[in-house]
């Protein structure tokens, strides 16, 4: 099976990184552009994802083993585990984030009664 994977990969060569390009301008373009807060806290939370992938996708090696399985040979080549450990920091942020921005959000709509950013500004006075 891990075969069959490393080869699917060969074939997309560097297709991977165009949807991680991808993802991240859709993230951009929407953040700039949208008004409502709950597409903006989407839009962020899909540019987390996006860097996520990117992380993973950098710390692949071709033919590499798991980092820790320490009885591998010493020329064997490894999955570096950095990436690894930064992905599942960024998760464990992305979501406290998230969590934090949909609650003030909720606090948002609950005293002024919308979710568009002018109307608030508007509203605010």
């Amino acid at each position: 099976m891990t075969d069959s994977i490393v080869s699917a990969l060969d074939t997309l060569g560097n297709s991977a990184y165009v949807v991680v390009a991808l993802l991240i301008l859709m993230a951009l373009y929407t953040m700039l552009t949208q008004k409502n807060l709950i597409k903006i806290c989407v839009s962020i939370a899909i540019l987390g994802s996006s860097v996520n992938m990117f992380l993973v996708l950098l710390g692949y090696r071709d033919g590499g083993e798991i980092p820790i399985y320490f009885l591998q040979g010493e020329n064997q080549a490894m999955v570096l585990p950095t990436p690894q450990c930064l992905t599942l920091t960024a998760i464990v942020i992305a979501l406290a984030t998230t969590a934090l921005m949909l609650s003030l959000i909720i606090l948002l709509h609950k005293h002024y009664g919308t979710l568009d950013i002018d109307e608030i500004r508007r509203l605010r006075g």
